[in-house]
C-alpha cells in the first residue's frame, strides 16, 4: 500500500511534573502528574515513569482524546491497537515490542494494567504517530508536537521485508462472512475486523479477498448481482459496501488488499433457477457450459472474456485496491467441457483444442493486464496457478514431478507465456505439498519457478497450505514444515513473500502454526 504525507494542524501536549527519584514512584500511579490540553483532563490512574527506565506511562485514554487516534483493546490477546493516518500500532501486554504496521519494533515498556486502566508508554507511541517529542528538563515537561512531516513508520504490506498474506475465501462462507452473519452488517464487520486483527498478529501483512466468489459480486455491480453469500440470497443488495469497508480496515493496519476474482466459475451448481435474474447464466445461457455439476463462463468465447475483464475494471477504476488476483479457475481441471460450438466459431488459425484453449486464456491475461496497466500502472496483477506447470516426463523443460495434474495440460494455463510476456507482475504458484512428499516436493517446485521467473521483472510469490497440517499426506505431521517452507524459499532472491490458504486454517492455528509463524516472522526482526 501506498502512503501519502497528510498534514495535520500543529499541537502541543504537555504534561507538568513535579518530578522526584524515579524511585519513588516505583512503578505506580502518582498524583503528582497531571496531563493537560487546554484544561486540565482528569483520570483516576495518573501518569507514572517506570523505574530505572525512564519510561513514561500514561492512559490510553490520553491517546484517543487528546492526540485524535482510534485505540482499541483485545481483551482476549491483551493487545492494544493505535490507528492515526497511516501509522497502526499493536501492543501486547507482556511483549517486549510493539507491531508498527506489521514490522516488530524494540519497546522499552511494555503495555501495563493499572487499576483497570490500560497504559502505554508515552514517547514510543507519539513517536510512532509521527509526533516530535521533546524534554525539558528546566521545566519538567514532556512537549508533543505535530507538524506537517508523514510519521516515520514502517509502511505496509510486502515492502522490504516481502509479501506476507493469507487468501480469505468468500465462496461457502468459507472465512468470511459467517453464514449466521447473513444480513447482519455489524457482525460482518466485526468479523473482518477480528480476522485481519488475528492475521497481522501472527505477523502478514497482506490479504487477498474474493471479491467474485461466483459470476457475482460482494461490492455494487452494474454487471454482475450481489454474492449470495452476503445475505444468503444471490442478488440481494446489504446496507453497505463490504468491498469498500474491507479495503479500509486493511489500510487502516497497514496491510495491503488484493481484489481476488474467480474468472470462470459462473456457479458452484448446475441451479440456474437459484441465480439473480442479472447473473450471465440468465442473460446470456449462450456463454455457459456445464461440467461435472457446475457452471462456467465459455473462455473461448471473446464477448465472454470481455465481460469478465469490464467486471473487474469496475473494482480497478472504484476502489482503491493495491492488486488484482486470479486463482486458477481457468477451464475446469477434470471432467468434459462441451465447447465444441464456440471451438468451432472462433478459431481462425485452425489450432488444435489445446492450443486453442491455451490461446484463449492467453488472450485474457493479456488483455485484462493491459487493462489493468493502462488504468491505474501501481496496481499489481498476479495469477496464482497450479503448483505444477508440466511434468518433466512430459516436457523436459517441466519440472521433476509426477503430478496427476498440470496448470498447462489440463487447465490450460500457459503460465510460462504469461512470465516471458511480463503480463503479469507476480505469479504465486500453488506449491501445497511438502518437502518429503515424492511426486511433487516442494523443494524442487520452487527451484523450478524461481528458475522461470529470473531474468524477468516477474515477482515469486509462494502459495503455502496450512489446511493439509494434521492430515496423513506426507510431511504435515508438524508445523514446522511450513516453516522449513519459508526457510527453503530464503534461497532465492526471486521468491519475494508467502501466502497461506487460507485464514480459517491459520486462525484455527493446528498444531499450533500460528504460534510458529509469529515467531518466524516477529521473533528475529
Amino acid at each position: 500500500m501506498k502512503f501519502r504525507a497528510r498534514f495535520v494542524k500543529w499541537l502541543t501536549l504537555t504534561l507538568f511534573f513535579s518530578f522526584v527519584a524515579p524511585a519513588a514512584y516505583a512503578g505506580a500511579s502518582s498524583p503528582d502528574i497531571a496531563i493537560f490540553w487546554t484544561v486540565k483532563i482528569d483520570s483516576d490512574v495518573s501518569p507514572y515513569v517506570v523505574p530505572k527506565l525512564n519510561v513514561t506511562m500514561v492512559p490510553l485514554r490520553v491517546i484517543s482524546e487528546n492526540i485524535g487516534a482510534a485505540v482499541g483493546w483485545n481483551q482476549r490477546t491483551k493487545t492494544v491497537t493505535i490507528r492515526k493516518a497511516n501509522a497502526v500500532i499493536m501492543l501486547t501486554n507482556g511483549q517486549t515490542y510493539a507491531l508498527v504496521n506489521g514490522s516488530r519494533l524494540p519497546l522499552p515498556a511494555s503495555v501495563q494494567d493499572r487499576n483497570g486502566r490500560i497504559m502505554v508508554p508515552l514517547r514510543f507511541v507519539g513517536e510512532q504517530l509521527g509526533l516530535d517529542v521533546v524534554w525539558n528538563q528546566k521545566a519538567k515537561t514532556i512537549t508533543l508536537r505535530s507538524g506537517g512531516a508523514s510519521p516515520s513508520v514502517p509502511g505496509g504490506g510486502g515492502g522490504d521485508k516481502g509479501l506476507k498474506g493469507a487468501w480469505i475465501s468468500t465462496v461457502f462462507n468459507l472465512d468470511w462472512p459467517s453464514a449466521g452473519s447473513y444480513g447482519n452488517t455489524e457482525r460482518q464487520k466485526a468479523e473482518f475486523a477480528a480476522l485481519l486483527d488475528e492475521l497481522q498478529e501472527m505477523g502478514l501483512n497482506a490479504v487477498f479477498v474474493q471479491v467474485r466468489p461466483a459470476g457475482d459480486a460482494l461490492y455494487p455491480s452494474a454487471l454482475v448481482p450481489w454474492s449470495k453469500f452476503l445475505t444468503g440470497t444471490q442478488g440481494k443488495a446489504p446496507d453497505y459496501d463490504p468491498l469498500a469497508f474491507m479495503i479500509g480496515e486493511a489500510h487502516k493496519r497497514g496491510m495491503e488488499f488484493h481484489a481476488w476474482f474467480n474468472p470462470f466459475r459462473a456457479s458452484t451448481d448446475a441451479n440456474i433457477g437459484a441465480l439473480a435474474p442479472n447473473h450471465a447464466a440468465r442473460l446470456h445461457p449462450d456463454w455457459i457450459v456445464e461440467s461435472g455439476g457446475k457452471l462456467y463462463l465459455n473462455p473461448g468465447i471473446p464477448e465472454v472474456r470481455r465481460h469478465i475483464v469490464d467486471a473487474i475494471m469496475e473494482v480497478v477504476n472504484g476502489y482503491e485496491i493495491d492488486g488484482v488476483h486470479l486463482d486458477d479457475y481457468f477451464y475446469p481441471s477434470s471432467g468434459d467441457f462441451p465447447d465444441e460450438a464456440a471451438f468451432k466459431a472462433y478459431n481462425p488459425e485452425g489450432l488444435e483444442p489445446g492450443d486453442w484453449r491455451r490461446s484463449n486464456i492467453n488472450a485474457f491475461v493479456k488483455q485484462l493486464g493491459e487493462s489493468i496497466h493502462a488504468a491505474k500502472p501501481d496496481v499489481e496483477f498476479g495469477i496464482s496457478p497450479f503448483g505444477v506447470w508440466r511434468n518433466r516426463s512430459v516436457d523436459p523443460t517441466g519440472s521433476d514431478t509426477k503430478a496427476s495434474v498440470t496448470a498447462y495440460d489440463n487447465m490450460y494455463a500457459d503460465v510460462r507465456t504469461w512470465i516471458r510476456n511480463e503480463w503479469i507482475d507476480y505469479v504465486a504458484p500453488q506449491i501445497y505439498w511438502s518437502l518429503s512428499f515424492a511426486n511433487a516436493r516442494y523443494d524442487k517446485l520452487v527451484d523450478w519457478w524461481a528458475q522461470e521467473v529470473r531474468g524477468t521483472d516477474v515477482k515469486l510469490y509462494i502459495g503455502h497450505s496450512p489446511y493439509k497440517l494434521g492430515t496423513n499426506e506426507a510431511g504435515w505431521q508438524s508445523a514446522q514444515e511450513i516453516v522449513r517452507q519459508l526457510e527453503y524459499n530464503k534461497r532465492y532472491s526471486e521468491v519475494k513473500g508467502d501466502l497461506f490458504f487460507s485464514a480459517k486454517d491459520l486462525r484455527s492455528n493446528p498444531l499450533g502454526v500460528a504460534d510458529a509463524l509469529r515467531e518466524y516472522y516477529l521473533g528475529d526482526e
